[in-house]
């Protein structure tokens, strides 16, 4: 029979000094947004692994502060929104920056799926955060913000032959961004039109007049 777990005392320590500091869940989130920012200079200037580097740590510091939030109990609700609020704007900045090179480059097509992709990340976030408002759970899709994350990481790191020479991953990526997240759309509007049928369906029930 095993016996409980062996304790933690370097975790439990540095775990406990976290907390005590003076860091907060809205510094995390503002210290993501920097590192975003800095990530869509840089892929303006063409350095694309220091631009994906900085996204994609950027990118861990927003999954940091939800969960530091719930740890440290140094969460709020305005808190909670300003994360919600950032992703999408850090997302939006590094995309727009990719659309910017596109277009400089005359590449019309994928300069154009930038602004799809955009557009469809907003619209998964939306009609999750619209579905749950009106009591339907809706975490349906593929294009999820760590899947969105990930696709785009590996763009940047292969853009233009920066690690392997003739190799350019970028507009692969932003068109597989933007299909996934097109779909994803339309899954969560028919996920959350059968829920609501449920929900209508339920309240008229409970309604309805006893014979």
């Amino acid at each position: 029979m095993a016996g409980p777990p062996a304790p933690r005392p370097f975790a439990d320590y540095a775990r406990n000094r976290l907390i005590e500091s003076r860091l907060t869940p809205n510094g995390i989130s503002m210290t993501g947004l920097a590192l975003n920012l800095a990530g869509a200079v840089l892929i303006t200037q063409r350095m694309w692994v220091l631009g994906a580097l900085a996204f994609i740590i950027g990118s861990i510091m927003d999954t940091l502060d939800g969960r530091y939030s719930r740890m440290s109990g140094k969460g709020s609700l305005f808190g909670a929104f300003l994360d919600s609020t950032l992703d999408r704007v850090e997302e939006g900045l590094v995309l727009a920056a990719v659309a910017w090179h596109f277009a400089e480059q005359g590449d019309e097509l994928p300069a154009a799926a930038c602004v799809v992709a955009v557009l469809g990340s907003l619209m998964v976030s939306y009609t999750r955060a619209r579905a749950e408002a009106l009591g339907v759970e809706c975490k349906v899709g593929l294009a999820t913000r760590p899947v969105r994350v990930v696709i785009l990481s590996i763009g940047l790191l292969f853009a233009e032959g920066e690690l392997i020479s003739d190799v350019n991953l970028l507009p692969a990526a932003i068109y597989v961004m933007a299909g996934l997240t097109a779909l994803t759309t339309v899954q969560r509007v028919w996920h959350v039109r059968g829920g609501l049928r449920e929900i209508d369906t339920a309240a008229a029930t409970e309604s309805a007049p006893d014979s």
